[in-house]
């Protein structure tokens, strides 16, 4: 069973840049769609953005122009870049594999942005 590990979550100011980074313990396949979710206190979980295996890429309308999400196949490692920080992004940050309709989640990242 394929694991992901997120790391690169801390404290920022606003206005800084963060880059999250998601590790999976086994081979990310191109059928793979890899994807950030994030959630705040008293708040659903929502897609931030996600990336197919031909690079096709979906931004939630919060980050589009801000956050970049990108995929290594070959370092089975995806990753988000996160510029021009707002403090309404302090969320914890879960790294998403979905493989033929199943997912695999990370145990989150906390991300903090101060103002």
């Amino acid at each position: 069973q394929v694991q992901v590990v997120e790391s690169g979550g801390g404290l920022v100011q606003a206005g800084g840049s963060l880059r999250l980074s998601c590790a999976a313990s086994g081979r990310i396949f191109s059928a793979d769609v890899m994807g950030w979710y994030r959630q705040s206190p008293g708040k659903q979980r929502e897609l931030v953005a996600s990336v197919t295996g031909s690079a096709r890429t979906n931004y939630a309308d919060s980050v589009r122009g801000r956050f970049t999400i990108s995929r290594d196949n070959a370092k089975n490692t995806v990753y988000l870049q996160m510029n021009s920080l707002k403090p309404e992004d302090t969320a914890v940050y879960y790294c998403n594999l979905r493989r033929f309709g199943s997912d695999v989640w990370g145990q989150g990242t906390q991300v903090t942005v101060s103002s």
